[in-house]
């Protein structure tokens, strides 16, 4: 067996702490001895040795990791006694009076020459988390124990914290976040973009909320406006809280909504067609005429706006003309799928003149009758004479 250093340090502790126990034990019998002596003399001695007291409880102390901690133990009539310091938890002992026993150089302890021991503890770890004893060697060994709770801030677990996240519409999908820290930290979601997180309970019923607390959240049949950034936020109110940012993306095919599928312009002038896309992942769109592709050039100007899922499509044509008439689309398409609008662009020049056209006729149609009526009765008139100038003639 080999006997190491710091084995020897701890004996030689032991030992002296059993020395200075025995020493002080033959004084107060040497001190007993005499008073006796003296009171069968006729007279007491009133100079015996005082027994030394806690005057105070050490206390707890709480400090944040990397910090210094310091515990205070404060005797009174200390005497010829010692003071030590251990670790309550295995009796490892770390000073004794004003001296440093163990190898732990973060350790020390101070004593201001009268009543304070403090031992010292710098740049706190969690392993110095526990109790702390104070003792004193007399006859009856006298102790107090104070406590060291080192905080410590909030971690994200990466390996059991989920990543970016890709799931199609109508799945289900949890996000999760792991974090250690000491208190254990809350952990809390948020959207990145500040909009409502979206929780659905049941098909039709979906609640709204600013935050989620919990280290999991779960989405049920998710859907497209559930798509974004959210940020699983620990916090255990020892600085600094950590964060990290979880994208979950929706994958849906291509929807298109013509917010005007008929449109009528006058000619010579610029008409703008619009549609609006809802896909994920990103689609490819253009614009198609009687099976041909438009380009964007002199005739024609084609941009579109992207917002998350959402884009906006605008064609614009230069310049409206007799040949521009007709059915436009508008296509999109993505890795899931396909979808295609479709708007039809008239002349509104040549539906003018047709309701000018009809609105004369309408006015020329009730002289036309008044004249045809105008001549029946003429009509009438001649019979009716002649009818009666043959009555007359008989």
């Amino acid at each position: 067996m080999y006997v190491t250093w710091d084995m020897l340090k701890q004996t030689v502790g032991v030992m002296f702490i059993f020395l200075l126990h025995t020493n002080n034990c033959t004084r107060h019998r040497q001190a007993s001895g005499e008073v006796n002596a003296v009171a069968r003399g006729g007279f007491v001695k009133h100079n015996m040795l005082e027994v030394p007291e806690f005057t105070a409880p050490i206390g707890n102390v709480t400090t944040p990791v990397g910090r210094e901690a310091v515990l205070s133990c404060t005797v009174d009539h200390i005497a010829k006694y010692k003071v030590g310091w251990l670790k309550a938890e295995d009796q490892t002992i770390l000073t004794l009076h004003d001296k440093v026993v163990t190898h732990n150089v973060r350790i020390s302890v101070t004593h201001d020459n009268r009543s304070t021991w403090q031992l010292h503890i710098r740049q706190v770890k969690e392993s110095d988390r526990g109790c702390y004893m104070c003792q004193i060697n007399t006859s009856v060994m006298k102790k107090q124990i104070g406590c060291i709770d080192v905080h410590v801030p909030p971690d994200i677990m990466y390996e059991e914290t989920s990543a970016d996240l890709s799931v199609r519409e109508g799945d289900n999908a949890s996000l999760i976040c792991r974090a250690t820290g000491h208190p254990p930290p809350r952990v809390t979601w948020r959207r990145e973009d500040a909009e409502f997180i979206m929780l659905r309970r049941s098909v039709r019923d979906i609640v709204k909320v600013d935050s989620y607390n919990g280290s999991t959240l779960y989405f049920w049949k998710v859907d497209r406006r559930q798509m974004g950034a959210y940020l699983c936020i620990a916090s255990n109110d020892v600085p600094p809280a950590v964060s990290k940012r979880i994208i979950l993306s929706v994958n849906f095919s291509p929807s298109i909504r013509v917010p005007n599928q008929l449109l009528g312009a006058p000619l010579n002038t610029d008409v703008q067609l619009e549609c609006i896309v809802e896909a994920f992942p990103n689609t490819v769109n253009y614009w198609d005429k009687n099976g041909e592709i438009i380009f964007d050039g002199y005739k024609y100007n084609v941009r579109e706006k992207r917002s998350n899922y959402i884009v906006h499509m605008w064609l614009l044509v230069r310049n409206f003309n007799e040949t521009d008439v007709g059915t436009y689309a508008c296509i999109s398409t993505n890795s899931i799928g396909r979808a295609e609008g479709t708007i039809r662009l008239y002349d509104l020049s040549e539906t003018s003149q047709s309701q000018k056209s009809r609105s004369d006729s309408s006015r020329t149609s009730p002289n036309t009758s008044s004249a045809s009526r105008q001549s029946l009765s003429t009509l009438l008139i001649l019979c009716i004479s002649s009818t009666s100038l043959y009555y007359i003639g008989r």
